[in-house]
């Protein structure tokens, strides 16, 4: 159907057509004719949505967008949306250029495209060449289940921060063949995604990756990750990079390269499953913050950072926070010259029987807040070294 769009309302009144079950609630084809025809002849968006009598009433001609797509090297990938749970997806008004099957940016397109009574189960996206941004771009999306990158080799993207954001319902997330190349920010990737129990990206390439803060933040579902692809070469923020992995058993990152990395700040914490840790290749000369960097891995048993150097450490507040199940903690090449803050750092580790701190330079702590509160195994514990004339805090 065309329009030329002129239609007053008493024409745009006769043509409202009746409901049924593809189209309830459609005030009006001149309403969709409106919208669409506007942003087909951009090339901007096209529904594809598995519907033919969708696709028919508008006209759509689904090969001419892929092919038209697919000459600029698109990205492609697809969804599994989750079964009558519809809330917010992709604004497309906004992100200009995404071949999408349907969105709720406008709650009359929401009803039109995509109801209960639709039964769509695999939901075909494509992200034109002029996108060159990926932050926040399924930020807060409840209704996906899984999503799998089919192709991805543009190299005009840098970022995808944000990109699952909140995407509770998540749960797979695929990534074939893709080549991240110029991918440099990873922050918050995957955050809060608490359903999320599976992510391949073994064969997926990133080589100029600096910023994976809080990447897994809040993936409490997570047993299993494996990152020995994951090139961290560049990467100088890991701040809070695996937090709140509750779930999380084991941990394989003997091929991380930290030597760039400058803040470990709750990289660990709250991994709550983990009973060991492997961080003998951890190169920590740059690293200036490690507070509650390992807080709330309560079921850590042991833990050797015998490597260690805190050479440039300013922060340790609840470095081993809660870490209740630690038997020893061998920190004697511990550097804390340079350490302000020792705030609970030891708070709630009630397994320890003894803790050898005759390393320790106090010179610029200035806060010594519970720093042993819950050492309830302790049975001695010599602090004739500590300097605490700057202290403010105990």
């Amino acid at each position: 159907m065309e329009s030329n769009g002129s239609l007053d309302k008493k024409e745009e009144k006769k043509m409202q057509i009746k409901e049924n079950d593809n189209f309830k609630n459609i005030k009006s084809d001149y309403f969709l004719i409106k919208v669409f025809l506007n942003i087909r002849k951009k090339r901007i968006l096209s529904i594809i949505k598995y519907n033919k009598l969708t696709q028919n009433r508008l006209n759509i001609n689904i090969n001419d967008y892929e092919n038209y797509c697919h000459t600029y090297s698109p990205i492609e990938l697809e969804l599994v949306p989750t079964e009558g749970k519809f809330g917010n997806f992709i604004n497309v008004l906004d992100f200009l250029g995404i071949h999408i099957f349907f969105n709720d940016s406008n709650e009359e397109i929401k009803r039109n495209y995509f109801t209960e009574k639709d039964k769509v189960k695999i939901i075909k996206i494509i992200i034109d060449y002029n996108i060159d941004n990926l932050c926040d771009y399924f930020k807060n999306c409840l209704c996906i289940e899984s999503v799998a990158f089919k192709k991805f080799y543009r190299n005009n993207i840098f970022s995808l921060n944000c990109l699952f954001f909140m995407c509770s319902s998540l749960k797979e997330v695929t990534f074939s063949n893709c080549y991240f190349n110029n991918i440099s920010c990873m922050n918050g990737m995957f955050y809060g995604c608490s359903a999320l129990k599976k992510i391949n990206i073994l064969n997926s390439k990133a080589s100029n990756i600096n910023e994976v803060s809080g990447m897994f933040y809040g993936c409490s579902s997570l047993k299993e990750l494996n990152l020995s692809n994951f090139n961290t070469n560049n990467v100088n923020n890991m701040c809070g990079m695996f937090y709140g992995c509750s779930a999380l058993k084991e941990l394989n990152l003997s091929n991380f390269n930290t030597n760039s990395v400058n803040n470990m700040s709750g990289m660990f914490c709250g991994c709550s499953s983990l009973k060991e840790l492997n961080l003998s290749n951890f190169n920590t000369n740059n690293v200036n913050i490690m507070d509650a960097m390992f807080c709330g891995c309560s079921s850590l048993k042991e833990l050797n950072l015998s490597n260690f150097n805190t050479n440039n450490v300013n922060n340790m507040n609840s470095m081993f926070y809660g870490c209740s199940s630690l038997k020893e903690l061998n920190i004697l090449n511990f550097n804390t010259n340079y350490v302000n803050d020792m705030s609970e750092m030891f708070n709630g580790c009630s397994s320890l029987k003894e803790l050898n701190l005759s390393n320790f330079n106090t010179n610029n702590v200035n806060n010594m807040c519970g720093m042993f509160d819950g050492c309830s195994s302790l049975k001695e514990l010599n602090l004739s070294n500590f300097n605490t004339n700057n202290v403010n805090n105990m």
